[in-house]
């Protein structure tokens, strides 16, 4: 339903003195009182309500178009006109979060009233779309929202129906993905979820890649989504591409994980960029081949390496650690290291604040973390534009709760803080973007 706005002060004015005149109205009150002494359900007297001021309402636009009330002769003499008047009307039967409304839309003979009310060809009143396509963004199935408008609201609709509803927001996806970005990140980092999506007869898993940037002012954007048939060089020259296409003219680190042929698409895009493996991609990756009573002696081994001073005496720790019983008894934990060694090592570089900075990750895992659980509610998507549209309703959903969450605790809505991840300030920034571009300057002065 297209609701009216009142947006002049003397509308709302009028509209408060209407509200009055109604929580006065002693034929109000007496309806009321009958229906709250009789044995109604309350969700029939509702919808009952909503249905008679819907059908007034229609009344009065149609008296508004034509200029005089239905049997009102003399208005009809002075305002009427002779090949526009008052022909019958037809009903319809729209769903609403209270359940079936039956309503009488008024027409005239020429065809020019148009409804604002209840729009034409509209089935539905707005409360039940937002309702659909929130319980579709927390992760409810299609199915399973089917069976939840029947049971609770009486509303019927197919699945077909409650999908065509979600695509509402596909024009604002597309605008999304499409929209312009920053001239310069400092960092962006990848991370990945696997997914369930059909293709074909068969249903196969397929990888969602979430980008996440951070800008010289220390705020995390999320850049974008994509899926991913295939993780190879070709899939990621066309992320960087697009990326760029939308604004992105250099970046200084992008960290992800290890994926194959990642850094030549990078370099390819950014020539400057550093490609850096996620340190903590890393030591899960180490961790998945040790027992668990195991896990916190080699944790503590592994924290000598990625927290050592230089290069050289992360090597050394490593080759302890790979001489130790515990590399000894775990040499694919070892080898984890050792293969993406290469990756890992520009990290060392970075001066203290600006390793914390690309180390942490810790809220793009936990939003991650989040969308695994929902989109294992789903179960399966039936192609990837659905699968986008699905997880960027998720993503608004979980950084909206999010942000309900924060200004609970804090009280009142803070600046920076007001969402899980997009909008939020890096902490420990402002030490971190000094210690780089001091480090860097030839790299970071363009655009300080």
């Amino acid at each position: 339903m297209t609701t009216m706005t009142t947006r002049d002060p003397q509308d709302k004015a009028r509209l408060k003195q209407l509200e009055k005149r109604l929580m006065s109205s002693p034929e109000l009150a007496e309806i009321l009182k009958e229906f709250a002494t009789s044995s109604t359900d309350i969700n029939d007297m509702v919808r009952s309500m909503i249905q008679t001021g819907i059908n007034t309402a229609l009344q009065a636009e149609m008296d508004a178009h034509l200029g005089y009330q239905a049997g009102d002769r003399t208005g009809k003499a002075r305002h009427g006109t002779a090949d526009n008047h008052r022909n019958g009307s037809y009903n319809k039967t729209v769903q609403s979060q209270y359940g079936p409304i039956d309503i009488t839309v008024p027409r005239d003979r020429s065809g020019s009233f148009t409804p604002r009310m209840v729009p034409k060809g509209a089935r539905r009143i707005t409360d039940v779309d937002d309702l659909i396509i929130s319980l579709y963004a927390a992760g409810t199935s299609l199915r399973d929202i089917q069976h939840h408008l029947a049971t609770t609201l009486g509303v019927d609709l197919s699945h077909e129906t409650i999908s065509q509803i979600t695509d509402q927001v596909l024009d604002e996806v597309l605008a999304w993905q499409h929209r312009d970005l920053e001239e310069f990140y400092p960092v962006i980092y990848l991370d990945a979820l696997r997914i369930k999506i059909r293709d074909g007869a068969r249903v196969v898993n397929k990888a969602c890649y979430m980008a996440v940037g951070i800008t010289m002012e220390g705020t995390r954007q999320i850049l974008g989504l994509w899926i991913a048939n295939n993780e190879g060089a070709a899939f990621w020259a066309q992320v960087c591409a697009e990326l760029a296409n939308r604004g992105v003219k250099d970046v200084f680190i992008v960290c992800c994980d290890g994926l194959k042929g990642f850094e030549q698409a990078v370099q390819a895009t950014w020539p400057d960029a550093m490609v850096q493996t996620c340190v903590v991609h890393l030591i899960r990756t180490a961790l998945q081949w040790v027992a668990a009573k195991d896990r916190s002696a080699v944790a503590a081994a592994l924290k000598k390496i990625y927290t050592a001073a230089t290069a050289e005496q992360a090597l050394a720790f490593l080759d302890e650690f790979d001489a130790s019983d515990m590399g000894l008894k775990y040499p694919q934990a070892v080898k984890a290291w050792r293969d993406a060694w290469e990756r890992f090592i520009p990290f060392l570089q970075f001066p203290p604040q600006a390793r914390k900075v690309v180390y942490t990750t810790n809220a793009i895992e936990s939003m991650n973390a989040q969308l695994r659980k929902a989109t294992r509610n789903r179960g399966q998507f039936p192609n990837d534009a659905a699968a986008v549209k699905a997880l960027w309703l998720m993503i608004c959903h979980i950084e909206d709760r999010q942000a309900e969450k924060t200004k609970k605790k804090a009280g009142r809505a803070r600046a920076g803080t007001s969402r899980f991840v997009e909008g939020v300030r890096v902490t420990g920034w402002v030490a971190a973007i000094n210690q780089l571009s001091a480090h860097y300057p030839d790299r970071f002065e363009p655009y300080l």
